[in-house]
C-alpha cells in the first residue's frame, strides 16, 4: 500500500529559514557542528509526493503549478510518502538563470509547455521532512541527511542532491568559486538541529566589489539617502539598482562629491519603485535627484536578473579619480 503524507505535513507548511551573517561562522556556531551547502539562486520549493499526485509549494505557501516538469520527475523517481525541501532552478548553459524561472510565473498556461521544453527546470534537494509516510522533522540534520542521500542514490536529472560538507576549507572554496555559476553563497546547518520551520540556519552571501556609475541619488544633493547605480547595457547607461540606506555621515561625505546634472542626462527624474526593486510591493513613483555621473564602488551579491541587481547594493566609497566612460559591465554578469 502506498504511503501517504503525514497529516501534520499537509501543504502548505512553514519552511526552515536562515539568518544572514557577515562572516564565515566557526565550527561551533550551530549545535552538532557545521554543515555547509550552496545557496541556490532559484525558487524555494517543498515537494509533496503522494500516491496519486505530486505538488510543489513555494516558501509563501503557494502551489507552483509552473513546474510540471519537476512534478513529473518527482513522481517517477521518489516514492510516495516523502516530503522534500529544496530549490527549483533553471540552468542556461553553465549558469543559473533566475529570469527564466520568473518568465514561467507570468506566462500563460498555453505558452508554458514551450518554455518547459526550451529551458527545463531542475530540483536541488537539501532536506527531507517525511519518509515512507513518517514525519522526520525531529530527526537531527545528520540523520535527515542520511535519509536524503539514500533517497537520492538512484536519482537522475532533473533531480539532484544538493552537496553538503563539514570541511570548512572546502566550503570556503565553494564560496569563492561557485558564484561564477550563479550560486549566491552558502547555507549552514547544525548537525544536531531538527527541522523546526524557524530561522535557525545561517547564510553567508558572496559579495562582489565592483565599480558602477552613480548618476542619480534618492534624497538631496547634499544629503543623499541612497545611490542609484548604472552600468552600460547595450551601449546605454541603464539603471541597474539602488543602494541600501546611507548613514547620515556617509551621505554627507558623498554629497561633497556630487554636482547637479547638466542638460542631456540619460535618466528621467521620476521612475517606478519596481524599476529599482522588481519585488517591491510599492508601485508608486520614486523621485531621482540627477547628478553628473560619478564612479562609486559597491558590494553586490551575485543575484542578477538579466537587467538589474535583485538585491540592494552596499555603497563602499566614491571613486572620483575614475572616468565613468571606462566602467564596463562586469564579466560575471550576463545582460539579456
Amino acid at each position: 500500500m502506498a504511503e501517504s503524507i503525514p497529516p501534520a505535513l499537509q501543504p502548505p507548511i512553514a519552511v526552515a529559514l536562515a539568518k544572514l551573517v557577515k562572516t564565515f561562522p566557526g565550527p561551533k556556531a550551530l549545535p552538532g557542528g557545521i554543515y555547509a551547502e550552496p545557496k541556490w539562486d532559484g525558487f524555494r520549493a517543498t515537494a509533496f509526493i503522494e500516491p496519486d499526485r505530486v505538488t510543489l509549494w513555494s516558501r509563501q505557501g503557494k502551489e507552483l503549478t509552473v513546474l510540471p516538469d519537476l512534478a513529473e520527475a518527482l513522481a517517477a523517481q521518489v516514492p510516495p510518502g516523502v516530503v522534500l525541501d529544496g530549490e527549483a532552478v533553471i540552468w542556461n548553459g553553465d549558469r543559473l538563470d533566475f529570469d527564466a524561472l520568473q518568465r514561467r510565473m507570468v506566462t500563460s498556461r498555453a505558452a508554458l509547455p514551450a518554455l518547459v521544453r526550451k529551458l527545463p527546470a531542475a530540483f536541488a534537494a537539501f532536506d527531507v521532512l517525511a519518509v515512507a509516510g513518517q514525519d522526520v522533522r525531529d530527526v537531527p540534520f545528520t540523520g535527515r541527511r542520511q535519509l536524503l542521500e539514500e533517497l537520492a542514490r538512484d536519482w537522475a536529472a532533473p533531480l539532484n542532491l544538493s552537496p553538503a560538507t563539514t570541511d570548512l576549507e572546502l566550503a570556503k572554496t565553494w564560496l569563492k568559486d561557485l558564484p561564477a555559476t550563479g550560486i549566491e553563497g552558502l547555507v549552514f546547518k547544525g548537525g544536531s538541529q531538527p527541522y523546526d520551520g524557524t530561522r535557525s540556519w545561517l547564510k553567508l552571501k558572496h559579495k562582489n566589489v565592483l565599480d558602477v556609475v552613480c548618476a542619480a541619488v534618492i534624497g538631496s544633493l547634499t544629503q543623499p539617502q541612497a545611490i542609484v547605480a548604472g552600468l552600460p547595457v547595450d551601449g546605454q547607461l541603464r539603471i541597474v539598482g539602488r543602494s541600501t540606506v546611507l548613514s547620515t555621515r556617509t551621505g554627507r561625505e558623498l554629497g561633497r562629491q556630487l554636482t547637479p546634472a547638466q542638460p542631456g542626462h540619460p535618466w528621467p527624474e521620476e521612475i517606478s519603485e519596481t524599476s529599482l526593486n522588481r519585488f517591491s510591493k510599492d508601485k508608486g513613483p520614486v523621485h531621482l535627484t540627477l547628478i553628473e555621473p560619478l564612479v562609486v564602488e559597491v558590494a553586490a551579491d551575485v543575484a542578477w536578473s538579466g537587467t538589474s541587481f535583485r538585491h540592494p547594493l552596499t555603497y563602499q566609497r566614491a571613486r572620483p579619480e575614475l572616468d565613468p566612460a571606462d566602467v564596463e559591465l562586469p564579466p560575471h554578469i550576463k545582460a539579456r
